[in-house]
């Protein structure tokens, strides 16, 4: 099957390369020398993996939105020769047309215009050719997640503009100021989600927090009157509300308030306004948010419900009757999609999708099954790219351990490597199987390198997730740690490993190598938090969730859970040399957390060097930066373990 999906990406490519030089005389050309030629085309594409291009040059789609009719598919992209908005057929064999500036396209239901942002503020724009676009707002506040209404008269879209994340109104022609519409809905830390319009235009389904600040739950508010409602009172929001297409229902991924603030392995929760209801819908497996990022569509005829499913590694669109019953899975594509959409009646799904040596495109698969069909091919070609290798391992108490496992060119069991550990970030989200090209990049520098996905994670099911409640920093810093004893028994290994990761990865490597002293030859902790009892005080509002729920309470509730999670307590145990760094204005893992860290790393007499990013929050925004940190991983590594 995979073979097929690469054979058929192929083929349209070259078609597409055909089509583009047929017009010039190859008529003398003979059949073999062109395919020679379109063999040079191809791999002149590549890149060889460097730093500056992992972090400058990665192009590929990032948005992408398939019309009402399911006929045109609109995406955001970044390519070698532009970046915008690009707009192509939906069955496939044609190249994408450049179509406008901006991100973020959503479409009016009538299929003729598509809402967008460009340069901090929203336009629209007719697909008929030889349209300009309409300036819809003209300020320095920044509007988010802004959706259209179903007669397409209005705009709903978020904005701080107001001292919180309040929902905002404006009319679709940009004839009027924004108006707001919510008052103090939401915390002005907290980006996720989007309004949801009822099918008649008179409501707006949103999130909020203004029943109590610890909680996320779904309101309504009339468009005429702006009188609200709450309408959850058992569930977490995990994920934008949908309403049913008679407007009677709304579908959301959720978790319950009484349980744990669980990561991509949510619930599906059928709302009935009128009724006062809030259901968990019944089925064999659980919906995959993946980092507030997904949500649910409901059919045509509101008889299923179409949502992701993350299993191991790997995330795929699964269906379900709305009434509950045996969930079935729609695609086997393999690999990640971060977004995907579908057209009005859902006859078609679209995924932004990348798998372990393809970057991201968009694919198509329609209502009826099959294979997909890739649509776009622009994301940059790698040099060298390898097929990771699924692995498991045993660690401290018997569990075994997935993991990934990068090998260096012309890998010879008989030879020695020094190794590296991975550890990903969101304790409990999981490492993807996508483009991992830092791996890639240290495979290719000689390293054996493992990405290891310790339990707490998702994909493994609810009980594997539960291991890290009121465990973190010792469970899945063993599992690392087992994860270098595991490679020390190799024959390949030269006995020195490394340790590395980013945010819960920094985390994670921070309390590896303070649980394990002898584990670990060098490590690299990035973004991290090292004492969660002090970055309760001053994280964001979503920090400060993920540490309240992972710790079943606050410090003063829970000390004993907080002392089991800080690492810096442990810190004189340390025997590893480490490189730490972090982003200067990071508020999810406070900064002040690498200051802690520094201060009595100092102080223990411990050998590390320290690096910070002036400006920079938890997602680093300066590529040049991210070249810097990781250039300085690489050069430490080097330094111990080679």
């Amino acid at each position: 099957m995979k073979g097929d999906e690469e054979e058929l990406r192929m083929f349209i490519f070259q078609q597409r390369i055909i089509n583009r030089f047929l017009p010039m005389k190859l008529s003398r050309i003979s059949f073999l020398s062109f395919s020679l030629f379109i063999s040079i085309i191809t791999n002149a594409q590549e890149l060889p993996l460097t730093w500056e291009n992992i972090f400058t040059k990665n192009y590929g789609v990032r948005q992408a939105a398939i019309s009402p009719d399911g006929s045109k598919v609109i995406f955001t992209a970044r390519t070698v020769d532009q970046s915008g908005l690009f707009i192509i057929p939906s069955n496939g064999g044609d190249e994408p047309t450049f179509w406008t500036s901006g991100s973020s396209p959503v479409w009016f239901d009538d299929g003729r215009r598509v809402l967008y942002s460009y340069q901090g503020d929203l336009w629209t724009k007719r697909i008929r050719s030889g349209s300009k676009p309409v300036r819809i707002t003209n300020d320095e506040y920044g509007e988010r997640a802004a959706r259209p209404s179903p007669d397409g008269s209005q705009i709903a879209f978020y904005s701080t503009r107001g001292g919180h994340n309040d929902i905002w109104i404006v009319p679709a022609d940009g004839s009027a100021e924004p108006r707001q519409l919510t008052n103090e809905s939401m915390a002005n830390d907290d980006f996720r989600f989007a309004p949801a319009w009822s099918p008649d235009g008179k409501q707006i389904a949103f999130y909020s927090n203004k029943a109590d600040y610890w909680e996320d739950d779904i309101w309504l508010i009339n468009i005429e009157s702006g009188k609200e409602r709450q309408i959850s009172k058992k569930l977490m929001a995990m994920s934008t509300p949908v309403w049913s297409p008679d407007g009677s229902k709304i579908a959301l991924m959720a978790v319950a308030k009484d349980e744990y603030w669980y990561e991509d392995l949510s619930y599906i929760y059928i709302l009935e306004p009128e009724k006062g209801t809030e259901e968990i819908l019944d089925m064999q497996i659980h919906a995959t948010d993946l980092l507030h990022n997904h949500t649910v569509k409901w059919s045509a005829d509101g008889s299923e419900i179409f949502f992701p499913y993350q299993e191991r590694s790997e995330v795929e669109l699964w269906r379900v009757p709305s009434q509950g019953g045996v969930a079935t899975r729609v695609t086997n594509m393999g690999g990640t999609f971060r977004s995907y959409h579908s057209s009005k009646r859902a006859t078609r799904f679209i995924f932004v999708r990348s798998n372990s040596t393809r970057g991201n495109e968009v694919d198509m698969i329609r209502l009826s099954g099959g294979s997909p069909v890739q649509l776009t091919n622009v994301s940059t070609k790698w040099e060298g790219l390898v097929e990771p290798t699924e692995i498991s391992y045993r660690s401290y108490d018997g569990l075994y351990i997935q993991a990934y496992r990068f090998n260096p060119p012309n890998f010879n069991p008989r030879n020695e490597y020094p190794a590296l550990v991975m550890v990903h970030g969101g304790g409990t989200n999981t490492a993807y199987k996508q483009l991992n090209l830092t791996e890639q990049y240290l495979a290719q520098q000689g390293y054996i390198v493992l990405i290891v996905n310790y339990r707490g994670g998702s994909g493994f099911g609810r009980p594997f997730q539960d291991l890290g409640t009121n465990d973190w920093g010792h469970g899945q810093a063993l599992d690392a740690a087992h994860a270098a004893t595991f490679i020390r028994e190799q024959d390949w290994s030269n006995g020195k490993v490394g340790i590395y990761g980013y945010s819960y990865g920094g985390i994670t490597s921070m309390a590896a190598i303070s649980q394990a002293p002898n584990a670990f030859n060098a490590a690299v902790p990035m973004a991290g938090i090292y004492d969660f009892s002090d970055a309760y005080t001053n994280a964001d509002r979503l920090g400060k969730i993920f540490i309240k729920t992972g710790h079943s309470g606050s410090p003063e509730e829970k000390p004993e859970i907080y002392a089991v999670s800080n690492a810096l307590s442990r810190v004189h145990q340390v025997r590893t040399p480490l490189l730490i760094m972090h982003g200067e204005k990071d508020v999810r893992a406070p900064f002040r957390q690498y200051e802690l860290a520094v201060e009595i790393l100092k102080k223990e007499g411990k050998v590390f060097e320290s690096h910070s990013y002036p400006g920079e929050p938890h997602g680093f925004r300066n590529p040049m930066n991210r070249v810097d940190m990781y250039q300085r991983l690489e050069a430490w590594f080097k330094r111990w373990l080679k």
